[in-house]
């Protein structure tokens, strides 16, 4: 199977709720996948993070010096020129950033910017910047397609509603890898592999990603990482001319927002961080645990299935482990015999893509109905056009074959922020048993997409590092129960590293729970950005 590559594939931001028809639930699985890829689960308990090997991670990430350096001033003294950029209501700008923060004078980078400014004339809070994670999300899509329309009326009435799409992404000096053909291809390679042979390919199709990544992008490689994209954030923040960020984020934009309040504690200002990862797991345990976040999910869509009688996975005496042994099955069927699709390039639905499909669906239970009809289709007819689908919509593959950067950014991001979750090939096979364990229908194609990082052209700059903010506003850690790509732990994780952190529990599925339907929640989150009252920690909804 191949997830997006990375060694730990992150989630994404849902838009606020989409109600309606089937093709109204296509469009809200792609808000939901917006920026998405998938993340994992701390198997630690809060304020004792831990590695696989049972080494207490100690170093907490160290706030700068709160005097901007000399050599900085002109790009946190620069002015945005504004201008219509082709979506009704919203404008766009180009700031600069320093590549390289160590050496400000060694060239620029470039990142988009666009906002829609407070609908309101009273009591306007500043600007609210949003990032709907990935990494390789791009923010200023999500913005003009999602939270710039849907985020509730009082909330854009008061705030100016921000995005920037981080370095190397989408708009901002985006990373480049493979052309689309050769991302076909790479997206179908098999992430099961069966004998020798198989193991041989897979391996030489991630050097193949890697080295295309570093061909086409060297300059940017080493400078795409999560503590640069933060600082890049606070250069924003003071460009807008604001005191303090507020901030939503969500995935891979938790990580990003508690990275910010880390190194700049005493600017944070309204911050909530849903879907929340946890900085101090490597790679190896984050792949591992988001693996068992994925079985969870698929068990809660499992126990749905057998009570439908669309569900052809089901059937009459069908419990979700037998569902979950019927899929199985149906993969390895495809892994043999992949089926016609009705692609316009010729693609099959093969295991890689059918599993990548599957996935998808698990991040919001209203695409669930999409997933039976599917596997209906796929399983009953004979036709892969409806997992092909969903596949692309994960992948963020166009129509005419074109990729969006989100794969390749992915990859970039992750690979700069953790040494690699295996060394080869030999690892994985040995850390098999466990990620079967974690998940019998997912476990295998996961372990095999956490060795992309080990070919990478450059080497990791991060570590894994406990986020405590000490100083910082009280900060908003929202977290779901049976989130498959942030499971819930993770959230329990971070509230427990940061000195300022509520704790925001949904009782419920999906990725991430604002705007998801739940009053409780999303009263709680609203009200903390309209007034600066925090939910108390340990508050629970439904």
């Amino acid at each position: 199977m191949r997830t997006r590559p990375s060694p730990r594939t992150r989630g994404s931001r849902r838009a606020h709720r989409i109600r309606g028809t089937r093709r109204r639930a296509t469009a809200r699985l792609t808000a939901a996948l917006l920026g998405a890829a998938a993340l994992l689960v701390s198997a630690c308990s809060p304020g004792n993070p831990a590695t696989p090997s049972g080494r207490t991670v100690q170093a907490a990430l160290a706030a700068l010096p709160r005097t901007t350096p000399a050599a900085l001033t002109p790009y946190y003294g620069q002015r945005l020129r504004w201008r219509e950029c082709g979506v009704p209501g919203f404008e766009c700008a180009t700031m600069k950033a320093p590549l390289d923060y160590a050496d400000p004078d060694a060239g620029t980078v470039r990142l988009a910017v666009a906002r829609k400014k407070a609908t309101g004339t009273a009591g306007r809070l500043g600007s609210l910047l949003v990032n709907p994670g990935g990494p390789g999300g791009s923010a200023v899509d999500y913005l003009q397609q999602y939270a710039g329309l849907g985020y509730p009326a009082r909330i854009r009435a008061r705030y100016d509603m921000v995005a920037m799409d981080p370095r190397g992404v989408a708009r901002s000096e985006p990373v480049k890898c493979l052309d689309g053909r050769r991302m076909d291809a790479y997206t179908q390679t098999d992430m099961t592999p069966d004998d020798q042979r198989e193991r041989d390919a897979l391996v030489a199709a991630d050097r193949r990603f890697a080295e295309s990544c570093g061909a086409h992008s060297a300059r940017l490689l080493r400078h795409v990482s999560t503590v640069e994209a933060a600082r890049d954030m606070d250069i924003l923040r003071s460009v807008l001319g604001d005191r303090r960020l507020n901030y939503v984020g969500a995935s891979y934009g938790t990580f990003l927002g508690a990275t910010y309040a880390g190194l700049f504690p005493e600017r944070v200002g309204r911050m909530v961080l849903d879907g929340a990862m946890d900085p101090s797991l490597d790679a190896r345990r984050m792949n591992l645990d988001q693996t068992a976040g994925f079985e969870t999910a698929f068990q809660a869509f499992a126990k749905d299935c057998v009570r439908r009688s669309d569900c052809p996975l089901g059937g009459r005496g069908a419990t979700p482990a037998r569902v979950g042994d019927r899929l199985r099955a149906f993969f390895r069927e495809l892994d043999a015999r992949p089926l016609p699709a009705g692609d316009a390039d010729g693609r099959r639905l093969g295991e890689a893509l059918a599993t990548t499909g599957v996935i998808a669906a698990m991040y919001d239970e209203g695409a669930w109905a999409q997933l039976r009809e599917a596997l209906t289709s796929a399983i009953k007819e004979r036709d892969g056009a409806g997992l092909l689908s969903l596949a692309d919509t994960y992948y963020e593959r166009g129509a005419d074959g074109h990729y969006s950067n989100l794969m390749m950014a992915n990859a970039a991001v992750n690979c700069l922020d953790l040494p690699s979750a295996f060394s080869g090939p030999e690892e994985v096979e040995k850390a098999l048993p466990a990620f079967e364990k974690a998940s019998p229908v997912f476990g295998p194609g996961l372990a095999w997409a956490s060795l992309n990082c080990a070919y990478w052209p450059v080497r990791a700059t991060g570590e894994p590092h406990r986020i405590e903010a000490k100083g910082a506003a009280p900060i908003v850690v929202v977290g779901t129960v049976r989130d498959p790509a942030t499971p819930y732990r993770w959230a329990r994780s971070l509230a427990g590293q940061l000195s300022s952190a509520r704790l925001l529990t949904y009782a419920g599925d999906g990725h991430t729970a604002y705007g998801r339907g739940s009053g409780c929640v999303d009263t709680a989150i609203d009200t903390y950005l309209l007034r600066g009252t925090p939910p108390p920690s340990g508050k629970r909804c439904s």
